[in-house]
């Protein structure tokens, strides 16, 4: 009888296996993807800053060569945001600086956001529905988009693609060391720190606070992206469990 008994486990076991394996397998397809892609012609060392109460994603930050890509997977309900440094230099301990982004001094950020000026991309998971946006709102220094995929829903494209450093008012510009070219463009609020621009104070609402010559300029490069504070109706995308394609420079062929 033993090896009777033995044989008829066998199948069960296998079953229990095979049904394992496959929820597994579905847990890793269902699960939220974010792939960034490098298309500019220098390293970019993406940024990494959870909202509170998230937990950090790969240490915070990572360096990223042209043309090559890197995928995370997000946790469930996740929200933070995601930015691009360039002009960075780090030594082995992972402490330096870069040009812009900066986030003190770090190669993985451990929570940390960017210094204005940035270009943000950020995202809010939800059971239902996907929440995404590219901001301007911390100023400018890499284009970037976000395309999802595999979703359903409208699941629009949001992003800034324009050179902004090309056209920023000169109040706005941060120059390299050399004073020979514009590495990012500030924020009103940056650059003037006045409430009209902060939407701050009196300022503090979307009835009191409206678009400025400044962040005009902004919203035409770039009408798919936060250009103030209270740019809300043009500027957030939705999409229902769907992966995410963050592209840098994705203007460069």
């Amino acid at each position: 009888m033993a090896p009777m008994l033995r044989l008829r486990l066998r199948p069960s076991l296998t079953l229990i296996l095979s049904t394992l394996l496959f929820a597994h397998i579905l847990v890793e397809v269902s699960a939220t993807t974010m792939t960034f892609i490098n298309k500019c012609s220098h390293p970019v060392w993406p940024g990494i800053q959870p909202s509170a109460g998230k937990p950090i994603l790969a240490k915070g930050g990572f360096a990223l060569p042209p043309n090559k890509a890197s995928t995370l997977r997000l946790p469930p309900l996740w929200s933070g945001r995601f930015w691009g440094r360039h002009g960075c230099s780090f030594d082995a301990s992972g402490r330096g600086r870069c040009a812009t982004g900066d986030c003190g001094g770090n190669l993985f950020c451990s929570g940390l956001g960017g210094t204005p000026p940035a270009t943000l991309a950020e995202i809010t998971l939800g059971n239902d529905q996907d929440f995404y946006d590219v901001s301007l709102v911390d100023g400018y220094n890499l284009a970037i988009s976000i395309n999802p995929y595999k979703g359903s829903g409208k699941c629009s494209y949001a992003g800034c693609v324009s050179d902004l450093n090309m056209m920023c008012p000169v109040g706005l510009q941060v120059r390299s060391h050399d004073n020979r070219r514009v590495v990012a463009c500030k924020s009103a609020c940056s650059a003037f720190n006045s409430p009209r621009y902060c939407c701050t104070g009196s300022f503090g609402s979307p009835q009191s606070c409206k678009p400025t010559a400044y962040s005009k300029i902004f919203k035409t490069a770039c009408p798919k992206a936060y250009s103030y504070a209270y740019d809300d109706p043009t500027s957030i995308a939705t999409c229902t469990r769907g992966n995410y394609l963050v592209t840098f420079c994705p203007h460069h062929r």
